[in-house]
Parts: structure tokens; C-alpha cells; sequence
């Protein structure tokens, strides 16, 4: 097996007194789907957060690609993407002028329609701002696919979407793993992200208390909030 994509060991991050995670064992690989479920406030957003060189960490060991994200985190932020609840569009420009940037910016040949096309958006001239909030988010995707990242970080992939659109996010997520990309989401829907993930982790108040097949992690969702949401 090739090394590791993603490898921590003891990773944690501190807030002021606050533990967000604490003492987290990670090994993920090219190609996989991941899936990190939990509560609010369970750790999942911090995560990603430092996968994605947004944020450091406080306390452990972490590489990415086997690189030290402290010491070469533009080299990993070229191979990598992160999708977040509040992705970066420019919202005076046309999707098509958003992907014009986000290619140019990644070195990519700018192929806007090809991309909209992938995401089930037309090609319009009005501005972003007048998009509504699954527009927006189909959009987010089509940035993400532009810059053609060996690792995509995803946080809450089917939020404003309708069921289409999370059919949309599914196909785009087995397209993106069969082509080498690991895939890392952080989702509520743990029942449908199960079903589409390898494997699994569920965190709460920063630890985690599953990791393994994501087929299982419903179940230990259920158990450990008997029941609740």
C-alpha cells in the first residue's frame, strides 16, 4: 500500500482552555472516501480545518503528503482543495468568471462550460449574487473540481442541495476517488455518507469514538446518543 495522504499521530488543537480535538490517530490513503461525523461543536470543522492548512495544530504530529504542513504548506495547499460552508465566490462575477480565476489561479486550462456542465449549471452572464443557495453550492463544486485536487476536503457536502443535487454530489465524489483523489467530508447525513465512504470517524468533544468501516458507524452514531439527533 502507498503511503498515507493523510497520517496524524496524538493531533490535537486548543482554544483557549477548550480542547476542540485531543489526542487524534489518523491514517488515510489516495483514493479513499472518508467520512467524519459528530455532533456540533464535536470537532469535525477543526478538523478540516488543519487538513487543510487553514488552521494549525496545537499539540501532535501531522503530515500531509509526507510533507510538514508547518514547513511546506504552499506545496500541499497546490495538491489539495477545501470546500467549506462558506466557499470563496466572488459574487459581482458570472459562475463562468469565477472558474476563469480559480483555473488560472490553480495553472489549469480554463474550461468553464465543461465545468458547469459537470456541476448541471448553465451558462448565464448575471452575477453570483443573484444565484440562489443550491446555485451556489453546485458552483462551490465546480471550483473545487477546477483545480483537480489529489486531496478534496469537504465540509457538509449536501448542504443546500435537493435530492438531485445529492445525487450530483455523490457521482462527483466516486468520480473524483476513481481518479486518485482522496476525498475527507464531514457530514450530518451519517446514514447516506455511510453508504457512499470506506471508512469512518466519529468525534465527540474532540475524541474519537469510532474509526473503522463506515458501514458501521450509523450504529455507533445511534449508541452513543441513544437515540437523540
Amino acid at each position: 500500500m502507498s503511503s498515507p495522504v493523510i497520517e496524524a499521530s496524538a493531533l490535537s488543537r486548543r482554544f483557549g482552555q477548550r480542547w476542540a480535538l485531543a489526542r487524534l490517530d489518523l491514517s488515510i490513503h489516495q483514493g479513499e472516501k472518508f467520512l467524519i461525523v459528530g455532533g456540533n461543536g464535536s470537532g469535525k470543522t477543526t478538523l478540516l480545518r488543519i487538513l487543510a492548512t487553514a488552521l494549525p495544530k496545537s499539540l501532535g504530529e501531522l503530515r500531509l503528503f509526507g510533507m510538514d504542513p508547518d514547513a511546506d504548506r504552499h506545496r500541499i495547499r497546490s495538491r489539495s482543495a477545501l470546500l467549506s460552508h462558506q466557499p470563496a465566490i466572488y459574487e459581482d462575477l458570472s459562475s463562468s468568471e469565477n472558474l476563469d480565476i480559480v483555473c488560472r489561479l490553480a495553472g489549469q486550462p480554463v474550461h468553464a462550460e465543461e465545468l458547469l456542465e459537470k456541476v448541471g449549471l448553465p451558462v448565464r452572464p448575471d452575477p453570483v449574487r443573484f444565484y440562489s443557495a443550491g446555485m451556489r453550492k453546485r458552483l462551490a463544486f465546480a471550483r473545487l473540481l477546477a483545480q483537480k485536487p489529489e486531496l478534496a476536503l469537504i465540509d457538509e457536502p449536501y448542504g443546500q442541495l435537493d435530492p438531485e443535487g445529492f445525487d450530483l454530489v455523490d457521482s462527483l465524489m466516486s468520480t473524483l476517488s476513481e481518479e486518485g483523489c482522496t476525498v475527507v467530508i464531514a457530514s450530518h447525513l451519517v446514514d447516506r455518507a455511510a453508504e457512499r465512504c470506506e471508512r469512518a470517524l466519529l468525534l465527540e468533544a474532540g475524541q474519537a469514538r469510532y474509526l473503522g468501516p463506515a458501514s458501521e458507524v450509523p450504529k455507533a452514531w445511534r449508541v452513543l446518543h441513544k437515540g437523540g439527533s
